[in-house]
């Protein structure tokens, strides 16, 4: 495929928290020149992902309650409808509250997303579930995957990126893998963490991720630009 096409998988991550106002003035541009499906951006950027992608091809993806989804279910469903009342965002990426998949309070993990799909819906927002893979066994990785793809997220994506203190293995694709073979029905899968190659990049899309969160410094490189 050209650039073109391969654009509309990407994510343009620009989620450093350190980044001045004209760093991420830049990286929206070139998300904008590059093509991409979206810039991915911190609820701070808003304004400036709205005036940079106006009369563009390229939406807006936010993030809430990143990175940790740790938020009361009643804080973090406030900060998503608020995300979702902006008419310019088009996609919302939550992380779950990934200490509940691992202490097995599954009845908490599924209300909580049912409650994010139902504003989702009632907005007509496109609902990322961050899962955050990295902190996860295979066993928890494959029953979160399948209990949010039940419940309707419209994707379920593996990780923010930002987890330290255990494995960094991002969008692999042993982990790819197994979140495909475990959604149902509808539900799509985003990748990532650790996409820097045009190899890693192209690989995924054949395994069939629809969309691909890729750090702002690997954009150019994953589209065979440099």
């Amino acid at each position: 495929m050209s650039k073109e096409p391969l654009a509309t998988y990407i994510d343009h991550s620009i989620l450093k928290p350190e980044f001045t106002q004209e760093e991420i003035v830049r990286e929206i541009a070139r998300a904008v020149e590059f093509g991409c499906k979206t810039v991915c951006i911190n609820p701070a950027s808003m304004e400036l992902a709205v005036e940079g992608t106006a009369k563009s091809e390229t939406g807006i993806c936010v993030v809430c309650d990143f990175p940790f989804g740790t938020s009361s279910t009643v804080g973090k469903l406030s900060s998503f409808e608020r995300l979702c009342r902006i008419d310019e965002v088009d996609e919302i990426d939550v992380v779950a509250n990934y200490g509940w998949i691992k202490s097995g309070l599954w009845e908490f993990f599924e209300r909580e997303v049912s409650i994010l799909v139902g504003a989702a819906k009632n907005y007509s927002k496109v609902l990322k579930l961050i899962l955050e893979s990295d902190a996860l066994s295979d066993d928890e990785i494959v029953l979160a995957t399948q209990k949010a793809s039940r419940l309707g997220v419209d994707f379920v994506k593996s990780s923010t990126g930002f987890f330290s203190g255990g494995r960094s293995e991002g969008a692999s694709i042993r982990v790819m893998k197994l979140m495909l073979e475990s959604v149902e029905g509808s539900t799509l899968v985003k990748g990532s963490g650790g996409i820097r190659t045009r190899e890693h990049f192209l690989s995924l899309i054949d395994l069939g991720v629809e969309r691909m969160g890729i750090g702002f410094a690997s954009t150019d490189v994953v589209l065979g630009l440099r």
